[in-house]
C-alpha cells in the first residue's frame, strides 16, 4: 500500500495517509471551558500533543457542550464512514489515561475500522443537534 504526506491539511506536523483514503481525525475543543483553567488539573497543551502524535487534530472554538468540557470529537477515516460509522463524541476526557485510550483507539483505525475500548464508553455522549436558521 502506497503512502502520501499530508499534514498541513489537518493542522499536524506530519501525516502518513493511506493513499486513496483520510485518516480518522480528532477535533479538540478549546475555548470558553475546554482547555482553560475551567477545567483544572489537565495539561491541555500536552493532551493535543499526545492526540497530534497519532492523528490529524483540529481545535475547535466552543462546540456547545460546556458541560462536558473537555471535548474531544473522533471523526471516522474514509474505511470507517464506508462502513457506516459516525462521529464519536467524547467529554470529560480529563485523565491522562483517557486520553491514551483515544489515541490507541485512533492508532488501531478508529469509529468502524476499530472496536471503541470499553472504558471510552464512560466518556461517550450524543451531541446536541442543531438548529436550522430561520
Amino acid at each position: 500500500m502506497s503512502e502520501t504526506t499530508d499534514g498541513e491539511a489537518y493542522g499536524a506536523e506530519e501525516t502518513v495517509r493511506p493513499a486513496g483514503g483520510v485518516p480518522c481525525r480528532v477535533v479538540v475543543c478549546r475555548d470558553c471551558c475546554c482547555g482553560t483553567a475551567k477545567v483544572p488539573g489537565v495539561d491541555h497543551a500536552a493532551q493535543a500533543a499526545r492526540l497530534r502524535a497519532e492523528v490529524p487534530v483540529r481545535i475547535s472554538a466552543c462546540l456547545d457542550v460546556c458541560d462536558q468540557a473537555n471535548v474531544v470529537v473522533v471523526q471516522p477515516s474514509s474505511a470507517g464512514r464506508a462502513a457506516g460509522a459516525r462521529p464519536v463524541w467524547l467529554g470529560l476526557v480529563n485523565d491522562p489515561d483517557a486520553t491514551e485510550d483515544i489515541a490507541a483507539w485512533v492508532r488501531a483505525g478508529g469509529p468502524g475500522v476499530a472496536p471503541r475500548p470499553e472504558i471510552l464508553d464512560l466518556y461517550t455522549f450524543s451531541p446536541p443537534r442543531r438548529r436550522k436558521a430561520v
